[in-house]
């Protein structure tokens, strides 16, 4: 049976999780304290001019609340009716995009319509989480399928060539975050562990690849690495398939391990030992898979190739694909280099603003960092600083604790969905926003890398504020109808 609309629409006010809604509000209404830190100068005497930054920002939230109110009045089903349609003409966006002759900061991404400037890419991210919904909502979808998984894989990658074209990198990084809500849905654990092994591969090996055991050519990074797939690889086998076969290559591994670690007396490169030994182990694993015809020892020997090919990969792409700036920006990272006047330079700034602030920080306006400018695009993607300096420890943590407030909310509210096209966009939503407040912050903190990525609700820009809020707001609208009669 389907309700009337009258009685459909007040409903759904009834249900709208007014929670989530009062989170959203007071975000942004720290957000905007931070814009009007970061951006104020010394002699300002109106933050509200729609000449300064803290003013259109106000622009920008009003408009925000609005597009959210637009969004709650639709029908649900709109949504999963025309969520193929939505991403495909994003899609087309973002193609154009690609050839637009506007270039800011080096980035293609920017669509410039007289005095609005719009981020396609910001919108794109709400755009691939319908699709997906309604991709894995459909019926006899299985994530563990290959034609289906490959289906929605291409739903991911088209968006993120299109902005990597748009020399945009970070913002297509973002996509990878979408591999948690998989993973809700039931996509195997390997498969993450296999994202955060090649992680684990390229921090290690690049970090370590210039250090060396004694007097030897053996790299640690090297020798580390490849040991590493050799441990990961017998740990899949003590999971998946046999845990008296995986005890016995442990052994063996560690046996061969310590022998050539014998061999530092001797002048030789001791990796070769291990690649030897890899090898093996590969070999072993396909003879056992042909053997027993139990498929896992296939995907662990590939899991061990696959390894092995990345971080080589890897590391020749560091050194004759990579930019220079890009290359330092990496080595910086992982504290290779400092170049505090160049790569290094925003991070080191950032984390001068973020200590200054101490415990209680130096008050609104009053942050001196800030209002001298020394840390470059302190009111877009490293506002989070500016928080740090003015309202100090006890401030930042206040902000952390509303963003993992709402982290945990949306969780809530996506484990309560009836139906599994509210759940994965759910989901996605959730993966979203984490990915964001974790890389922004840590980047600010020089904990992860800088790829130029906006804080939510916080950062400046009209386009990062409508893509979250539609973002935000299709879920808060699908959750207001789950109880409704169909």
């Amino acid at each position: 049976m389907v309700q009337p609309a009258d009685r459909r629409q007040a409903s759904v006010l009834r249900s709208i999780d007014w929670w989530t809604i009062l989170i959203y509000i007071a975000l942004l209404s720290f957000g905007w304290i931070s814009v009007c830190g970061a951006s104020y100068s010394y002699g300002e005497t109106d933050i509200f001019s729609l000449d300064t930054r803290s003013g259109m920002q106000i622009v920008w939230i009003a408009t925000s609340i609005v597009l959210g109110f637009v969004i709650l009045m639709l029908d649900d089903r709109f949504y999963d009716t025309f969520s193929f349609v939505i991403y495909g003409l994003l899609l087309i966006l973002l193609f154009a995009t690609i050839f637009n002759p506007h270039s800011i900061k080096g980035s293609r991404s920017w669509l410039v319509l007289g005095p609005l400037r719009l981020q396609p890419a910001e919108f794109a991210k709400f755009a691939t989480a319908l699709a997906l919904a309604k991709l894995m909502s459909t019926y006899g979808y299985n994530i563990n399928q290959w034609k289906h998984f490959a289906a929605t894989m291409a739903i991911i990658l088209l968006p993120m060539l299109f902005i990597v074209l748009q020399r945009e990198t970070g913002s297509a990084l973002v996509y990878l975050a979408f591999f948690l809500m998989f993973y809700r849905e039931g996509m195997p654990g390997s498969i993450l562990f296999t994202g955060v092994a090649m992680v684990v591969y390229f921090v290690v090996g690049i970090r370590f690849a210039e250090v060396y055991m004694g007097d030897t050519p053996t790299s640690v990074g090297k020798f580390v690495v490849l040991l590493l797939v050799q441990l990961f690889s017998i740990g899949m086998v003590w999971v998946y398939c046999n845990k008296r076969k995986a005890i016995q290559l442990l052994f063996y591994c560690v046996l061969v391990t310590l022998l050539s670690l014998l061999l530092l007396f001797i002048p030789i490169d001791i990796v070769y030992v291990q690649l030897v030994m890899t090898v093996v182990l590969v070999g072993y694993l396909l003879w056992e898979g042909l053997s027993s015809r139990l498929r896992p020892y296939f995907f662990i020997a590939l899991f061990a190739l696959g390894s092995v090919g990345f971080f080589y990969g890897a590391d020749f792409i560091m050194q004759n694909v990579m930019e220079p700036h890009q290359r330092s920006r990496i080595n910086v990272l992982l504290g290779l280099d400092e170049d505090l006047r160049g790569a290094g330079y925003n991070v080191h700034q950032s984390e001068i603003a973020i200590g200054s602030g101490g415990l209680r920080g130096k008050g609104f306006l009053n942050g001196t960092q800030t209002k001298l400018k020394f840390v470059p695009e302190q009111d877009t993607d490293f506002i989070f600083c500016t928080v740090g300096e003015e309202e100090g420890f006890l401030g930042s943590a206040g902000v952390l604790l509303m963003f993992l407030t709402l982290i945990l909310r949306l969780i809530y509210l996506s484990e309560r969905q009836p139906y599994r096209f509210a759940r994965v966009y759910g989901y996605c939503v959730v993966s979203i926003f984490l990915f964001h407040v974790f890389i922004n912050v840590g980047m600010v903190l020089g904990l992860t890398p800088v790829i130029g990525i906006p804080l939510p609700f916080f950062s400046y820009g009209g386009s990062s504020l409508w893509g979250f809020t539609l973002l935000l707001f299709i879920f808060l609208r699908l959750d207001a109808s789950r109880n409704l009669a169909r």
